[in-house]
C-alpha cells in the first residue's frame, strides 16, 4: 500500500488568514492540501474558485493541492484549476456526460485525475475507467458541507475499492473524505484508505501538529494489525 497521506481540507480553515493557515498546517505535518470546490448547483453550497488556488501558489505553497470538484458541468472548470496550480483534480461521474473524456481532459492539462463516489453512488463506473484514474475518492458524507457525521457504509465501499485497485495492479491512491477524526481514522485505514481528508477535526483543534501526530499513530496501529 502506498505511503499514507493526511490532507487537511481548507473548507474548515480560517479564510481571513488562509495563507497562514495553510503554512501552519503543512508545518504541522500535513502532506497535502485538500481544496473543496462547490458551485451551489451540484451541491447546495458555494465555496471557492481557481483564483484562491492560484493565490495559495503565489503565496508560496509548494505542497500538492488536491482539488475536489463538486461542480456541474465540470469540464469547463478543469483547465482553469490546472492553470491555477492544482496537482490533482477529482470529479463526480454524475457531473459529466462523458466520464472517460473528462478524465482524459484532466491528464491533458497536466494534472492527476480522480473519480469521486458519493455515499449512494455505486463503484460500477470504476470498472470502465480504472486505467484512467490516479485516485479514487470515497465520500463518507453527502458532499456540500463540512463537519458532518461519518456514514459507516463507506467502510464497505472502501474495502471494495481497495480490492479493485489492488486487482488492477495500478498505482492508484484511495482517498476518504467526510467525518474523518482521530477516533475513527484507524478503522478507516483498516478498510483500505491511504489518503485521509480531514477538515474540522484538524482545523478545529487547538494544536494541529498534535492532532496530525495522533492520526498518524492511529493509522500506524491499523497497519500493524494488518501486518
Amino acid at each position: 500500500m502506498p505511503n499514507d497521506r493526511i490532507a487537511p481540507s481548507i473548507l474548515s480553515a480560517d479564510f481571513a488568514r488562509l495563507g497562514e493557515e495553510v503554512d501552519t498546517v503543512l508545518a504541522a505535518g500535513a502532506d497535502m492540501i485538500h481544496f473543496d470546490v462547490m458551485d451551489n448547483h451540484y451541491v447546495p453550497n458555494l465555496t471557492v474558485g481557481p483564483v484562491v488556488c492560484e493565490a495559495l501558489r503565489k503565496h508560496g505553497i509548494e505542497a500538492p493541492i488536491d482539488v475536489h470538484l463538486m461542480v456541474e458541468p465540470v469540464d469547463r472548470i478543469i483547465a482553469d484549476f490546472a492553470a491555477a496550480g492544482a496537482s490533482c483534480l477529482s470529479i463526480h461521474p454524475e457531473a459529466t456526460r462523458h466520464v472517460d473524456r473528462s478524465l482524459e481532459l484532466i491528464h491533458d492539462k497536466g494534472c492527476k485525475a480522480g473519480l469521486v463516489f458519493n455515499p449512494a453512488t455505486p463503484l460500477d463506473w470504476l470498472e470502465y475507467v480504472i486505467d484512467r484514474v490516479d485516485l479514487v475518492l470515497i465520500m463518507a458524507v453527502n458532499p456540500g458541507f463540512g463537519g458532518q457525521k461519518f456514514i459507516r457504509s463507506a467502510l464497505r465501499k472502501l474495502e471494495r475499492a481497495r480490492a479493485l485497485i489492488d486487482a488492477s495492479g495500478r498505482d492508484i491512491r484511495l482517498e476518504v473524505d467526510g467525518g474523518v477524526k482521530v477516533d475513527n481514522i484507524r478503522e478507516i485505514a483498516r478498510a483500505g484508505a491511504d489518503t485521509f481528508v480531514s477538515g474540522s477535526a484538524i482545523f478545529g483543534s487547538a494544536d494541529y501538529a498534535e492532532t496530525i501526530a495522533v492520526m498518524r499513530r492511529e493509522i500506524a496501529q491499523a497497519r500493524e494489525r494488518v501486518a
